[in-house]
């Protein structure tokens, strides 16, 4: 039989998904450019990604979805088209970095999904800045709320908790459960208020909240003073320069002054900053002085024309160049409580943003000037230093020692690692966030060094991918005790098999766990939402695992509609 699913490009991302699709039951076979170690060639096909004899080789005629996963945007598009002339009906996940141009063709091309694994790991780097150990997202009620996992041990604080209580509590949503002993879903302990036992296992997900931007007089007034101190610090040359042109001023109108009692200070002035600037004055000032006023003049033209040239270049640079864009930023440092992120990557940007949007205060530290992220992380008014992060000096100006979190998000896994070694030296207490993009080694990473969070993109993009192949309009993702579950919106019509079914029944025969319901646009959660049942146009929010997920759409004409 041909598989069904189809995964092309098995990097590191590719195979994450093609291991996981496979883990959850689904007849699935990769595409790569080479042969891949410790898989067949009944399980790889290899060949060119983008040519039709590859792709009919993986059985692109009978598969049902082709998930492309490949890091060039370019390529995806190639092998896109090519799939979809050699199977018009076919269902394309597709990987793009470009995330305009991915929502350009789900808008114009049926069955179509594009993801972003910068997009889906991301708010896994900002939840974890934020002190939340999150393992995942989901979408809920408009809002990206992180998914997590509770292990109860003797001093958690919801052993012997009744599971019927934290069902609630609407900030925060039962996604799934594992008992130590056993096997309940999550709709049966709430209702026979099963409790928490040691070594149980809970995935939840907790409302995000939004924090304002408040500063107080105190705090505007100590900005003040710090502007100051930053604009001496970088206009220090362009005002010395100033001070020195002044002092010739003075010099010379005290001069004419002194030496020609006729004139007045004013006169004197007048010609003097003429004289100096090449603008021209009073020549009657010293048309009938002595040769030692003649000869002095000449020299203060010379030294004049010299100050005022270096003085207008620096000014120039100064206003022009990048010195004033890095007093502007420095004087933008926040003082405490603070997000440091060390690279503007695609990953870094996205992190930046989303602090941002939350209400955080950010400071950027990136070594290329010419990065295109520098002008728009400037666009929201976030500091930009134009440094090297792994030097002390950089994020000793980026007041470490006062920040919240410090996240090492560069494309090099090595600077990433050098970055979260300096940085814990100079602030030992301070939580710190590395990005490894080898999903393998992270783990590791993590155990070695100890930081608070080491996340590989990849193991964090995967779940969704796999999750999308499955089929299904998904809204969240996560792994618990090796298993993949999904969260997923389905639309409840006249034909549907849950229609007019109590939701607490319904539940605990499909082995699913209900988030919400919307009703006429109203929204309808916690212990209502299972006394509810489901009319046609309702929409279901709900959780279960992927390969029961996978056993309904195989079945034909059983699948969840969604």
């Amino acid at each position: 039989m041909k598989p069904r699913i189809i995964v092309c490009g098995l990097g590191r991302t590719g195979y994450k998904i093609f291991r996981l699709l496979r883990q959850q039951g689904a007849l699935v076979v990769g595409i790569h450019r080479k042969p891949v170690s410790g898989e067949t060639a009944a399980n790889v096909i290899v060949g060119e990604l983008h040519a039709a004899s590859t792709l009919q080789a993986a059985g692109i005629a009978e598969a049902h979805t082709l998930v492309i996963a490949t890091s060039d945007d370019a390529l995806n598009l190639s092998i896109m088209m090519q799939a979809r002339v050699l199977n018009p009906q076919i269902r394309i996940i597709n990987r793009f970095y470009n995330t305009n141009l991915g929502e350009r063709l789900d808008q114009t091309l049926s069955n179509h999904l594009s993801l972003s694994v910068v997009g889906l790991a991301a708010p896994v780097f900002t939840f974890a800045a934020l002190g939340n150990k999150a393992i995942g997202q989901i979408k809920l009620l408009e809002q990206t709320w992180p998914i997590q996992e509770e292990y109860i041990h003797e001093n958690h604080p919801w052993k012997g908790k009744k599971i019927s209580d934290l069902w609630e509590d609407p900030t925060r949503m039962l996604i799934y459960y594992v008992p130590v002993q056993g096997k309940m879903n999550v709709v049966s302990a709430v209702l026979s208020e099963q409790q928490l036992r040691v070594g149980d296992r809970l995935i939840i997900g907790t409302q995000p909240r939004i924090r304002p931007q408040r500063k107080s007089l105190v705090r505007k007034l100590l900005k003040i003073f710090a502007n100051i101190r930053e604009f001496q610090k970088h206009a220090q040359s362009v005002v010395g320069m100033a001070i020195v042109l002044f002092v010739i001023i003075l010099l010379s109108t005290f001069t004419y002054v002194a030496s020609k009692h006729s004139i007045t200070f004013i006169d004197a002035l007048y010609f003097a900053v003429g004289m100096i600037t090449g603008a021209g004055g009073n020549d009657k000032v010293v048309e009938n002085a002595p040769d030692s006023i003649k000869l002095f003049t000449v020299v203060i033209m010379l030294i004049g024309a010299a100050v005022i040239g270096i003085w207008y270049a620096m000014l120039t640079d100064f206003i022009l160049g990048s010195r004033l864009k890095q007093f502007l930023d420095a004087a933008r440092i926040p003082q405490h409580h603070h997000y440091i992120v060390c690279g503007l990557s695609g990953i870094g940007i996205r992190i930046v943003q989303q602090l941002h949007l939350s209400g955080h205060e950010v400071v950027v530290i990136e070594t290329d000037a010419n990065n295109r992220y520098v002008t728009t992380a400037r666009g929201m008014s976030i500091p930009v230093i134009l440094a090297d992060a792994s030097f002390r000096a950089t994020l000793q100006a980026s007041n470490i020692n006062t920040a919240t979190a410090v996240l090492a998000v560069t494309s090099n896994d090595a600077t990433n690692l050098e970055i979260a070694l300096k940085a814990k030296a100079l602030a030992p207490k301070i939580p710190v966030i590395v990005n490894y993009a080898d999903p393998d080694f992270a783990g590791m990473a993590q155990q070695v060094f100890d930081f608070e969070a080491v996340l590989s993109p990849a193991e964090l993009a995967a779940p969704a991918f796999a999750a999308a192949a499955l089929g299904g309009r998904i809204i969240g993702n996560g792994i618990i005790a090796d298993n993949l579950w999904v969260a997923f919106a389905t639309t409840i019509t006249p034909i549907h098999p849950f229609c007019d079914e109590w939701v607490k029944d319904v539940a605990k025969f499909a082995d699913f766990v209900p988030l919400y319901v919307e009703i006429n646009h109203e929204t309808v959660q916690g212990w209502d939402l299972l006394e509810t049942i489901l009319a046609p146009g309702d929409v279901l929010y709900l959780t279960m695992p992927a390969n029961r997920l996978n056993q309904l759409w195989r079945e034909e004409g059983k699948g969840i509609g969604v």
